[in-house]
């Protein structure tokens, strides 16, 4: 089969999926993309696309969004002409990511070829990240700028013949006429890799020794450190921690960037700002910031863990969660719905009121001074991973039979 991907940060959710096809050696896969370090992978052919015209600094702000995804969407149609012509590469099917515009005009490109597309976030006033935090001030504008956004996802639910949507949370979001249309899977976690390990050493590097599994360890890992992903609580909630476990070492991973919602006032992001509310109350000898790490370490960190904790505002749910829980982590993380889909409290892992650092700490000191008590629910959690989230065995064969059902009989993909 030919099969086209398309996403603006190769290779974003297809991860896991483009490289199970490609270790097949059955298909011929082009990537089409905007990242110009994108990774190299076995068995695929990357192409990279700017975009044919982005929005001025002076936009206006109601159709800004749909200005650049326009734009975007014009370019990728261009470059997908040009490995038509170049490659004489006509794509079975095309897998994509609706949010930026992408796949807006590929029906103008290859009118029959069918198109999967991912549809991420749909942006509501309520149950979602606007107005969630108090410490927010939401824009009287805010309604009239999320329902210009929404303009992408409503016109590429038209240009696409198959949605995909991770979570329920997720399609919940969108509108119920959005749902016949969707298929809801995660994009799969490899459980078989993401393992427990009783043998594991992190070496950190102004320690003498290394960290093992045993040692009382406080992790906490987002792709930056934002007040989407909970940071601020998390600081606001060490303080007591470290006091009440004096040997508790603590490590953060974490970028200084933003990903989600507006930027801190503070001239060294939310960390320097949380830093100044609460650092003369923090023991600097056990606390660790090791920004972005190698993926690896991250692994590592996640197994020598006794306690993980888990925090963001009701949004799209981190693969650093399940993929926790598939190390065997006890989580501790915030009682959202997105979360909540995941986690069962006192099953497969501990929720706490996102707004209340003295919770967190509470139920974080807990952990740590009583692991026998929750020993439990790192075995629970890989096992609710495993039947739910599993790539190989859960995930997989449903993608591939999404895939299969919008192509010929001769052109299908085997599952062997």
């Amino acid at each position: 089969m030919n099969i086209l991907f398309v996403h603006q940060n190769m290779p974003g959710q297809y991860r896991e999926l483009v490289g199970w096809l490609a270790a097949q050696g059955e298909h011929r896969i082009f990537f089409l993309t905007q990242k110009k370090d994108a990774p190299t992978l076995a068995g695929v052919q990357t192409r990279i696309y700017k975009a044919h015209r982005k929005p001025l600094k002076d936009a206006y702000g109601l159709s800004k969004v749909w200005e650049e995804a326009a734009g975007a969407g014009f370019g990728a149609a261009m470059a997908a002409r040009k490995i038509e012509a170049e490659d004489g590469f006509i794509p079975d099917i095309v897998i994509g990511h609706v949010g930026w515009g992408e796949l807006t005009f590929f029906k103008q490109v290859w009118p029959h070829v069918p198109i999967i597309g991912f549809f991420e976030y749909y942006y509501n006033m309520t149950g979602g990240l606007v107005g969630f935090d108090p410490e927010e001030n939401v824009s009287a504008h805010a309604p009239f700028l999320m329902a210009a956004r929404n303009a992408v996802p409503l016109a590429n639910i038209e240009f696409v013949d198959q949605g995909h949507v991770p979570t329920l949370w997720q399609r919940d979001r969108f509108p119920d006429s959005f749902h016949d249309r969707m298929y809801v899977c995660h994009d799969g976690i490899r459980t078989d890799r993401l393992v427990p390990n009783p043998d594991v050493e992190l070496h950190l590097g102004r320690l003498d020794n290394p960290i093992r599994q045993g040692d009382e360890v406080l992790t906490y890992v987002a792709r930056n450190l934002e007040r989407a992903r909970g940071f601020h609580v998390f600081m606001r909630a060490l303080p007591r921690i470290m006091r009440e476990r004096p040997n508790a070492r603590v490590l953060i991973v974490g970028g200084n960037d933003v990903s989600y919602g507006g930027k801190s006032s503070d001239p060294q992001g939310l960390r320097g700002e949380m830093e100044r509310e609460v650092g003369d109350d923090l023991d600097w000898d056990r606390l660790h910031f090791l920004g972005r790490i190698p993926y690896p370490d991250y692994q590592k960190l996640v197994q020598v863990s006794r306690c993980h904790v888990y925090l963001t505002m009701p949004f799209v749910l981190s693969w650093s969660l399940l993929e926790s829980m598939s190390m065997g982590a006890t989580v501790v993380a915030a009682d959202v719905a997105p979360v909540r889909e995941a986690i069962t409290h006192g099953e497969t892992g501990m929720l706490v009121d996102f707004h209340d650092p003295q919770a967190l700490a509470a139920q974080v000191v807990d952990v740590l001074g009583q692991p026998e008590k929750y020993a439990h629910l790192g075995g629970a959690a890989r096992a609710h991973v495993i039947k739910e989230y599993d790539f190989l065995t859960k995930c997989l064969p449903e993608h591939v039979a999404q895939i299969n059902a919008l192509v010929s009989a001769d052109k299908r993909i085997n599952m062997g």
